[in-house]
């Protein structure tokens, strides 16, 4: 009896972690620059290899993320970017260490740092990029911010620094809680020379709505079956002690 219950127990347990990389999904479909998790299960064998397969457990983790790139929206600002192609933008985490991300919508703090639409401070070629006060502030094809004075239009456009892009491929990272990915051993990425960025517009998140609802119902009716197992042992179980009475 405890066989039945404990296979259905792990695949109760695989559609809970399921439900949750799937709501996670789901919640961020509309977050700028947001990349699908994905997960997987793995069967764990618990008889010996020349034995019957009487029952199979599963493990289920999440394993990585989904890399295609979103849709572009245009937006008309010049402080939002989309990167084109697999780059990724340098952002300074929490614990000031780098991270990247994809997300593009910028923006000018009060003290004139340039952040993203999370708050991260966007990295330059030599730390968080800041831009005079009360400047126009522009975007170039290669990440080059550049600043002009609104009081003289006429003057040309000051660079002021250059946004870091860099490529992860060929390279080990991983998501963390915040959403921003880090190289998995530690360090940095290289600057990418040839990473261009689309000035004016956004990237949508790369969640497919039809598929991460196709999948939540898959994951709860999974679970609402594994459940009805769990009854069953209960009934079986109940069933076995009332012969034993006789």
């Amino acid at each position: 009896m405890d066989r039945l219950i404990y296979t259905a127990v792990s695949g109760m347990n695989d559609s809970l972690i399921r439900q949750g990389a799937i709501a996670s999904n789901l919640a961020n479909a509309q977050t700028i620059g947001f990349r699908a998790e994905t997960f997987h299960s793995t069967p764990v064998r618990v008889a010996s290899p020349n034995a019957l397969e009487g029952r199979t457990m599963v493990r289920t983790g999440i394993d990585g993320v989904d890399m295609s790139t979103g849709s572009f929206i245009e937006t008309g600002r010049d402080l939002d970017i989309a990167i084109e192609g697999n780059g990724l933008l340098a952002v300074q985490a929490k614990d000031g260490t780098e991270s990247y991300t994809r997300r593009g919508d910028l923006s000018v703090t009060a003290s004139g740092s340039l952040v993203n639409g999370d708050g991260w401070p966007i990295i330059g070629s030599s730390g968080p990029i800041t831009v005079p006060p009360g400047g126009l502030v522009t975007i170039g094809p290669d990440g080059t911010v550049f600043t002009a004075d609104g009081d003289t239009p006429e003057a040309p456009p000051v660079a002021v620094d250059r946004i870091k892009l860099v490529s992860w491929e060929g390279s080990s990272i991983a998501k963390g809680l915040d959403g921003l990915f880090r190289v998995r051993d530690g360090g940095v990425l290289p600057q990418d020379e040839e990473g261009r960025v689309h000035s004016g517009a956004v990237e949508q998140s790369n969640v497919d709505m039809t598929q991460i609802l196709v999948e939540m119902v898959e994951a709860q009716r999974l679970f609402e079956m594994r459940t009805k197992l769990v009854a069953t042992a209960k009934e079986l179980d109940e069933g076995g002690a009332n012969l034993m009475r006789i």
